[in-house]
């Protein structure tokens, strides 16, 4: 398996597997617990960016186009089973594009899509209005970090882990900059989380809609942006694409 994925509790048995594409600024922590919540048969599997946690000595990723390689390189080397991508704000853009890569010829392609948090890649402008940018100051950032929860006490009480936060923040704020949106749908089922205390609203849930050539749903859910504690604590059990995502 790719350095770049964690498996919080291997299955080698599993049939199914579960992707998950993390935040802007984000690691693997939030999704870990999921291991435990997923059935026995389907296996977690979190890819890390670049620059943080395992890989905290490998450079950021410089451009859109250099973490595509990086995470195509990591979600070919668990496609040899059914898998499911789900990505997280950021990581929602991040899971489309690479189901859209995949569909066309650069692997086997996922059996569903979920995307959690995020306005459509054709709004670009909005994502980037959703989350502070690289004018943002240090403090303005920790600020949101702290509001929608992505920020522990921990981390904002030591200067340290301050700095680094807003280091990895600002490094995936560069490569979403550099996102450039490829016309075209994903053809695999795609499911639409939504908070109803977010600003990624139902409208922007349903700008989602052309980029699916196939199955196409949106689900609101209670929360703002990472949803309520214990909704995001059980949100694997809302996730269609895993009830239909088998060997055959």
């Amino acid at each position: 398996m790719s350095a770049s994925l964690f498996r919080p509790l291997p299955r080698p048995r599993a049939d199914r597997t579960l992707v998950c594409l993390s935040f802007c600024g984000g690691g693997t922590s939030a999704f870990r617990p999921w291991a435990e919540v997923l059935p026995e048969d389907v296996e977690l599997v979190l890819y890390c960016y670049p620059g943080r946690e395992g890989r905290f000595t490998t450079p950021f990723a410089a451009d859109w186009e250099a973490l595509m390689a990086d995470a195509l390189s990591a979600v070919r080397s668990v496609s040899h089973r059914p898998y499911v991508l789900l990505g997280h704000s950021m990581g929602a853009w991040v899971a489309f594009d690479l189901a859209r890569r995949l569909e066309c010829g650069a692997g086997r392609p996922p059996s569903g899509l979920v995307v959690s948090a995020a306005d459509a890649p054709t709004r670009p402008a909005e994502r980037r209005g959703a989350s502070p940018g690289l004018r943002n100051t240090d403090a303005e950032i920790l600020t949101w970090m702290s509001r929608v929860g992505q920020a522990s006490a921990e981390v904002l009480a030591e200067p340290e882990m301050r700095q680094i936060a807003v280091d990895v923040f600002r490094a995936d704020l560069r490569v979403v900059d550099s996102y450039r949106h490829q016309p075209g749908a994903v053809a695999a089922p795609l499911q639409v989380l939504y908070g109803e205390d977010d600003s990624v609203d139902a409208r922007a849930a349903e700008r989602w809609r052309p980029l699916a050539s196939g199955p196409f749903e949106t689900e609101r859910l209670p929360g703002g942006h990472f949803y309520t504690a214990g909704e995001w604590a059980r949100l694997p059990e809302r996730l269609t694409a895993l009830r239909t995502a088998r060997c055959v």
